[in-house]
Formats: structure tokens, sequence, C-alpha cells
């Protein structure tokens, strides 16, 4: 039995979800099941093409849903889930009709991590609750939450899931966060940071993540509470979401621009330190530029190149904030 499973590339939830979702149906649904795994990135025109449903079985994990016939399985916590209306109405029909399908795909913008989500979905409905997962799906939600006790906890990279999170979040291509999916099922957090070949990949990124915080504090401007800089032409494929909250700790919002290989992106985020009521719901406003995420952080793509588009964007963006 071969299943494919698609998730939320360079991304520490996504990447979690996969690995507990595959230790589920390898302990509790087909033993022996053969994994491959295609990593998904949000562009600017999203489209789930046939070729990607090549397994026996296929999943998507902590990423948007897809209408086509040989999806199986599918867990998602976004408010932006659906590319269209018509595509939420396909997965609402599948889950009243009785269809076989729709008893395996599970949707709930209330959580704050998909791999908590897919923990709770496999207990409540299999009884599965695998106690040396725990500290993954702990730090999933950890991560994906922003729940962490200060911004300085954040950058400064001390436990081994945010040193598992710089990178992931910098990795080239798939192959290493496919590699950390593998290891997630079966090694701890601690075991996984220690093996010599994540050593190798970190040690450069720990180093980089303090180049990243020195341009942003080079590129950075807070004003009216919200924090924008643009990262174009700084070879910056990521960067730690929580460096400007750090260096200005009074910001409630940040907007910018940067540029990956496959996309230019506008990243918005909100501050998770700040202690009155956010007064924008931050999915709803990148899902009119055709992005999404949470109601306290979004994204939208661009196409590669798209720079002026993507900053016209973010203006308006930081003027909405701002007001």
């Amino acid at each position: 039995m071969r299943y494919r499973v698609l998730y939320h590339d360079h991304c520490f939830d996504g990447a979690a979800s996969a690995a507990f979702f595959s230790r589920f149906i390898a302990d509790h649904i087909h033993p022996g099941a053969e994994f491959a795994y295609t990593g998904m990135s949000h562009v600017a025109a999203q489209s789930f093409e046939d070729a990607l449903f090549d397994g026996d079985e296929n999943a998507i994990v902590d990423f948007k849903y897809a209408t086509h016939e040989k999806l199986t399985w599918w867990f998602d916590h976004h408010q932006s889930a659906f590319l269209s209306p018509s595509d939420a109405e396909h997965f609402r029909a599948l889950k009243a009709n009785g269809d076989p399908r729709g008893a395996r795909l599970f949707f709930d913008p209330a959580y704050r991590s998909c791999t908590q989500y897919i923990a709770d979905v496999t207990h409540r409905e299999f009884g599965y609750a695998p106690a040396d997962l725990a500290n993954l799906v702990h730090w999933a939600d950890i991560v994906d939450s922003a729940r962490y006790a200060s911004a300085e906890e954040a950058v400064a990279l001390g436990s081994p899931a945010l040193k598992i999170v710089l990178i992931i979040e910098a990795a080239k291509g798939h192959d290493t966060v496919q590699r950390l999916i593998r290891m997630m099922q079966r090694m701890s957090l601690e075991e996984i940071v220690a093996d010599p070949g994540m050593q190798e990949l970190y040690l450069p990124l720990r180093d980089r993540h303090q180049r990243n915080m020195d341009l942003i504090r080079r590129h950075a401007v807070c004003e009216q509470g919200v924090v924008t800089f643009d990262l174009v032409g700084e070879d910056v494929e990521g960067y730690n979401k929580f460096i400007p909250y750090y260096l200005f700790p009074e910001a409630v919002y940040t907007v910018s621009v940067s540029e990956q290989s496959f996309r230019t992106k506008v990243s918005v985020g909100s501050n998770p330190w700040v202690k009155q009521p956010l007064a924008h719901n931050l999915a709803s406003i990148c899902e009119r530029y055709g992005g999404g995420g949470h109601p306290k952080v979004g994204a939208i793509s661009f196409p590669t190149g798209a720079f002026e588009a993507a900053r016209t964007a973010a203006r308006e963006i930081q003027a909405e904030l701002r007001g």
C-alpha cells in the first residue's frame, strides 16, 4: 500500500503533521505501508494537478482542500482552507451526504496547530495515542500558535524544536524537510538535533539567523504600531517571524516583502505578546489579495519577480493596519 502525503512545506507544523499522520497509518491502518511526500507551497495561482495524487491512498495535511476524486484523507485548520466557495461546498456535501470519503476529511479552524488536530481526531475516532509523539505534538502547537513566553525566547533558539524550525524554514528544496518528517516519526526532537547531518545544517543557519536580525534591524521602520521592511535583493529565503517584535516590542503588526525562488511574498503578522485584542483579522485581509492564513498571521504569494505588485499590496495593508 503506497501513501502519497501532501504537506505544508517549510513549516514545522506541516512536517509534524505529515510525521504524525504517517505514524498513525503505519501503526493503526496499514502496517508496512510505503510513504512518499510532496511539499506544497502557497503560490499565486494555486492548483492541484492529477499527478500529485499518484498513491493508492492520497492525503493532504496542513494545506488547502482539493476536490480531486483520489483524495482520501484531509486535515486542515486554516481559515483560508478552500480555494473557492465551490470547493467549500464540495467538502460540506461529502460530509453531509454520507459519502465514505467524507468520513476521512477533517477541518476545524479553531485549532492552533494541525498536528494537535490530527492527534485529537485520531485519538477520538480510532483510539490512537502514541506516547512517544506527545512532545512533537506539544511543540507543534507552541510553534504554530506562537505561544512563547517572550520574543527573546522565540529568537534565542534555545530549544531543539526551535533549532528544527530554523532548519525547516531555511531548507532549499524538499529533501531536508522530508528527511525530518521520517525522523520525527521515531526520534525525539533532541535526537534529531543531535544528528550529525542536522548539526551540519544548523550551525551555519544559526549564523545566518544573526545576519537576518541585523538586516531587519537596518531595514525595518516602526510607525503607529506597524513594523515594515523590504528584503527583496537581500538573499533571504525566510526569517524568524518574531525578530520584528524582539527589535520593536511596542509593535502590534508586521508587514514585510521578500522574495523566494518560487514566489514574491508579502508576510503579515501580529505581536503575540500584545495585551489588547487585535482590531484586524489578518487572514481576511490577505484573502482580498489572493492569500490567506489565520486571524493573527497571514501571507500573500505573488509571481516570481512581481515586486511592485507585492509592494503595492504591502503599502495598502500597512495603511489599513496603521489606521
